[in-house]
């Protein structure tokens, strides 16, 4: 997950200039349209229906990811659809100093952030002792280090401001503990805990924190964490991208401390807390393991 050129920031164009914000999508929500929204892992998935969502607000967007061509075509269709503005920056979150470098970046170019999507995050399948080590960090770095570096980073000019807030995408993974995924499983805990742990600490600041836990989607998720093996997983109901997107970013809007789509996904949290955790364990591992027949 390395990139030679691991930040590469790219402005609207001139044809951009003078851009006026779209009065229909923003209708009566005077105290978002001039929101600065950062999403990271905004190429695809939940993170690029998000990004359509913040827009359809009249939000200025700052799209992260290391996809250039992704970004930039989704930027182009924001603009198009929504008259907004919208920055496109390239930037490899497994890397350590990139999240500094993003703060940076923008920091250089007077550009305020009001809301923090802390989206970008992946999973591999396997036992942690046959997975690649290098593999497992880089999994830490990402769905831990670099959340929490970008929310310390921005947070204290969104408490001044006293407006705006952060999102954080954990997983009703966060809720089990997930033989076959345990590193992922470990890092959407931290996530759900540290954002729940922060929503009480802002209580007062008119800041929001979300933590965000949807359940299995239909997104690229499952070919980077390697469950094209897994016949079982894959044939597990999803929920599309956008549904996902569209309940958390209400959910959000809302101020709601946590966010969990999907009826069966309330169930399957609700199960967890009242069943021993003995059984959790077993049955989590039956559903990601490549050895057992699907």
């Amino acid at each position: 997950m390395s990139s030679a050129n691991p930040l590469l920031f790219i402005g609207p164009s001139q044809n951009d200039s003078g851009l006026e914000i779209n009065k229909a999508a923003a209708g009566n929500m005077n105290t978002l349209i001039n929101e600065t929204v950062l999403i990271t892992g905004a190429s695809s998935g939940i993170g690029l229906e998000l990004a359509k969502c913040f827009a359809a607000d009249g939000c200025r967007l700052v799209l992260v990811a290391r996809n250039t061509e992704a970004l930039q075509s989704l930027a182009a269709e924001l603009r198009q659809t929504h008259k907004i503005e919208t920055f496109v920056l390239t930037a490899d979150l497994s890397l350590s100093e990139t999240p500094a470098r993003i703060f940076k970046e923008l920091q250089g170019r007077g550009i305020m952030v009001d809301v923090l999507v802390n989206n970008a995050g992946f999973g591999a399948l396997g036992a942690f002792a046959e997975l690649p080590l290098k593999r497992q960090l880089e999994m830490l770095q990402v769905n831990i280090t670099a959340l929490t570096e970008l929310t310390g980073l921005f947070l204290s000019g969104i408490i001044q401001r006293r407006r705006g807030g952060i999102l954080n995408v954990s997983s009703v993974a966060g809720f089990e503990p997930g033989p076959g995924m345990a590193i992922y499983h470990a890092t959407k805990a931290y996530v759900l805990s540290f954002s729940e742990a922060l929503a009480e600490e802002l209580i007062g600041t008119n800041v929001v924190v979300t933590a965000f836990c949807p359940g299995p989607t239909a997104t690229n998720f499952g070919d980077v964490a390697n469950f094209q093996k897994e016949r079982r997983l894959k044939k597990i109901p999803k929920m599309s991208a956008e549904k996902v997107a569209q309940y958390g970013h209400h959910a959000f809007r809302k101020s709601r401390v946590l966010a969990i789509p999907g009826l069966s996904n309330h169930l399957l949290v609700l199960l967890v807390k009242i069943m021993p955790r003995r059984y959790v364990r077993k049955i989590a591992k039956s559903f990601n393991s490549t050895k057992n027949p699907a």
